[in-house]
């Protein structure tokens, strides 16, 4: 019996040495040029024995499997059979997926948690050391991760998880900071900490000059700790009784058009602040729901700030860490596979999610440092499709191994290597 096909096209296989990641293999070679992989094995855990594993070879996969697309440590699967993309980036062992969930579990337990935020901050300051720059615009913010772990608590949000803490740097899209928390921890809490810790993360010569975030950081201590460092701070403001009657206090005539609304701005100070500060509100109709006949008419949205713009260049210029922030983490945790963690111990999905931002960093560099503006602004999945699943061939000429790829590719792969090379040695 024949058998038949829709299309007319032959399948056959063939003894070439293939890889469908030969972009990815450019984002490897720029990692080794960050001197990624003897950072790993100097700050995390040696192997416990001769045959072991080093740190880089179980996290140095992950960063590839987790820029190439991979969701899940079984994902790993796809760059350990990829013997091509192996020979490239000379990876003579790549460990299975229990192998690195055994690592995972390990390094909850020792150092190694800390060991990856200082290579974190290695990365970070290579990446901003030529960049022009000395101050920037720090942007925190807490994300929850569904998790159906039996150790998972329940947040706040009404589902089992973690709440990890992020600080964006809104200048380039770099994570400065992370802090991996439990379901339960409350957004307020540790915030100044977590604000000192992204601090600690900059090289010498390089500041936080600007610092936003939601009203979970409306508190007098971060307010008294801008003040006392000469950082600019816009805070959403809760809506708590003091601000509401100092809200109350503002006369008509104070307030003018916005948008589909009313703005206005008064002074205000908490407590325990040094310093008043400007309060700067937005006032917007509330569209009734059907047969809701006792709702508020109005919402209010209020924000806490010491800069002297005026208030429609300040509210533009907060409600840009939905960009800066807010996109950017749905882009770690959706593009980067930081919405599901793989292991039942907090402290081994703690290693795993920092292993993510390490990755997120490390794609981030290479995008900024490797290749034209117009790349800048693409999403990780765009990155994929345009560069990183790219076909090559692997051909061996004596002692030196040649990647072949397709013409119209070949000027843009040789430009994206000779950047990482004048990267690598500054």
């Amino acid at each position: 019996m024949i058998k038949q096909t829709v299309l007319s096209f032959k399948l056959e296989e063939t003894k070439d040495l293939i890889t469908s990641h030969a972009g990815l293999a450019l984002l490897g070679e720029f990692a080794v040029g960050l001197d990624l992989l003897n950072a790993l094995d100097k700050n995390l855990p040696a192997p416990g024995s001769g045959a072991g594993y080093r740190a880089s070879e179980h996290v140095f996969p992950l960063i590839l499997m987790l820029n190439g697309g991979g969701r899940s440590l079984e994902d790993l699967r796809q760059i350990r059979d990829d013997r091509g993309l192996r020979e490239i980036l000379a990876l003579d062992r790549v460990p299975s997926a229990d192998a690195s969930g055994d690592f995972l579990r390990r390094s909850g337990i020792n150092t190694a948690l800390e060991g990856l935020g200082k290579v974190n901050c290695k990365v970070l300051k290579r990446g901003l050391k030529y960049d022009g720059l000395n101050g920037y615009t720090l942007d925190i913010d807490a994300t929850g991760i569904e998790a159906e772990k039996e150790t998972a608590k329940m947040t706040y949000k009404g589902y089992t998880g973690y709440m990890p803490m992020v600080g964006h740097l809104a200048e380039n899209g770099l994570i400065v900071g992370d802090e991996f928390r439990e379901g339960n921890a409350s957004p307020g809490g540790r915030n100044l900490e977590f604000i000192k810790y992204c601090k600690q993360q900059f090289p010498c010569g390089k500041s936080i000059k600007a610092f936003r975030a939601d009203s979970a950081a409306y508190q007098a201590d971060i307010i008294n700790y801008c003040d006392d460092k000469g950082i600019k701070y816009a805070i959403g403001a809760d809506l708590d009784e003091a601000v509401v009657r100092q809200i109350n206090s503002i006369g008509n005539s104070d307030w003018r058009v916005y948008q589909n609304g009313f703005i206005a701005e008064t002074v205000h100070c908490m407590n325990r602040t040094k310093q008043a500060f400007r309060l700067v509100v937005i006032r917007r109709p509330v569209q009734g729901k059907l047969f809701d006949e006792g709702g508020p008419s109005e919402r209010y949205t209020a924000i806490a700030t010491n800069r002297t713009e005026d208030v429609e260049h300040l509210v533009k210029w907060y409600n840009q860490r939905g960009q800066c922030s807010e996109n950017r983490i749905k882009e770690l945790k959706i593009g980067f596979g930081m919405e599901r963690m793989p292991c039942g111990q907090f402290e081994a999905n703690a290693v795993f999610f920092r292993i993510g931002v390490l990755a997120y960093n490390v794609g981030r560099l290479f995008v900024l440092k490797t290749l034209d503006k117009s790349w800048h602004r693409h999403q990780v999945q765009t990155l994929r499709w345009k560069l990183y699943e790219t076909a090559g061939k692997i051909v061996f000429h004596g002692r030196d191994i040649w990647l072949k790829v397709r013409r119209h590719l070949q000027g843009q792969f040789l430009q994206i290597r000779m950047n990482a090379w004048e990267f690598a040695n500054g």
